[in-house]
């Protein structure tokens, strides 16, 4: 291929490093790169590839743009709020490279597509927020014999690392060889996070892509990097294969894609039916009882204070799940008890420790205070 005298203009501060130059600029220009997730992480990546003039960029999002994704995913902007972060996305690529050809994946990776999907791309840059994701993301592409560049974040921290058995690395298996159970760890929109961080940790992986199209420098292949903003360091672990992967190792067992919902301890959907779930309360429930005292059924949130502060609903003691322990103490256990958080997560996780203590009366307010928002006062601000 040949660069244009457009694209010699825009590609100048590559050209003339000699580590790149036009033979470099030309493999970016051929490498097609696939980003999982079009958030956080992927609005970084996706951004400064197509500005470093990778040739192909695949974005596989099946999600919606919220207000509160606004505070990291630059993608998208406060127009974008309700459209297809897949079609956002390909907007935003599009109006800083036209040069660029963009392929949306309006749809969720699964097992039945993965395969084909990955398939078309050299690169996996997997910036996605779940575990059953990256767990089908690492077997495709070892399976495949693709490069899977990894990143996730949480509050302060990242990690980073590339993931390539067939070029002398390890798997994410090797690393992780069983998902933590259901609701240990919790999500971005549970835990939060630093606006920046994101920013921070895509811009690695998608110097690591880079790097892998020019096949220049020390990648990331068997390193583990660790950053934490708070301190601003960074610090490195080496890993390893694991000769016993079941996926990458010398005997593996895994030759196919599984059902990674199962494979996590996911439950499956649902059927809805007119059959309620026993240990939960709606928010229409929880409103009666707070509009009734003699009822003599006790509401608690379980958030933590700074959620709290940001809104809570009135008549609602706090104890934060974090000290339930210490402060169980404080509950009657003869006494019936609706327990809130944001969503539902956290109050079933206080459910069950305080159902282990003895409480027998004990009610999970479905949906949280999201739904109390919802469903009862708009005025209670979501978050």
């Amino acid at each position: 291929m040949q660069l244009s005298n457009d694209e010699i203009r825009r590609y100048s501060r590559h050209l003339i490093l000699p580590e790149v130059g036009m033979a470099g600029q030309k493999k970016i220009c051929s490498t097609s790169v696939l980003c999982i997730g079009a958030g956080g992480l992927g609005s970084p990546i996706a951004m400064y590839l197509a500005a470093a003039g990778v040739g192909k960029v695949g974005i596989v999002d099946f999600d919606t743009v919220d207000f509160s994704n606004l505070q990291r995913q630059i993608l998208h902007t406060t127009a974008d709020v309700g459209r297809p972060k897949a079609e956002s996305a390909k907007e935003t690529i599009q109006a800083l490279n036209p040069g660029v050809e963009v392929v949306i994946h309006n749809t969720r990776l699964s097992s039945e597509n993965a395969m084909d999907i990955i398939a078309q791309y050299d690169i996996v840059v997997d910036g996605t927020d779940n575990f059953p994701t990256r767990y089908l993301t690492n077997d495709a592409c070892v399976l495949l014999k693709k490069p899977n560049v990894y990143g996730s974040i949480f509050r302060f921290d990242g990690q980073a690392s590339v993931f390539a058995p067939h070029l002398g690395g390890p798997c994410y298996r090797c690393l992780y060889p069983e998902p933590p159970p259901p609701g240990m760890v919790p999500s971005c929109a549970e835990g939060g996070v630093l606006g920046v961080l994101p920013g921070i940790v895509g811009c690695i992986q998608a110097t690591e892509i880079l790097k892998l199209a020019l096949g220049k420098g020390s990648s990331l292949i068997g390193r583990l990097l660790l950053f934490n903003a708070l301190e601003m360091k960074f610090r490195e672990v080496r890993l390893r294969r694991d000769p016993k992967c079941p996926l990458c190792g010398e005997k593996p067992t895994i030759t196919g894609l599984i059902d990674y919902e199962q494979f996590c301890g996911i439950p499956a959907e649902p059927v809805v039916t007119s059959t309620s779930n026993p240990d939960e309360v709606t928010v229409q429930e929880m409103k009666r009882v707070l509009d009734d005292p003699k009822l003599g059924i006790k509401v608690i949130d379980v958030r933590d204070p700074d959620e709290y502060q940001i809104c809570h609903v009135k008549g609602v003691d706090l104890i934060p799940l974090g000290s339930l322990p210490q402060r169980f103490t404080e509950l009657d256990p003869n006494q019936t008890i609706y327990i809130h958080c944001k969503s539902g997560i956290r109050s079933m996780k206080a459910l069950r420790f305080l159902r282990e203590q003895g409480f027998k009366y004990l009610k999970n307010v479905k949906g949280g205070i999201s739904a109390w928002s919802d469903e009862i006062d708009p005025s209670v601000p979501k978050y």
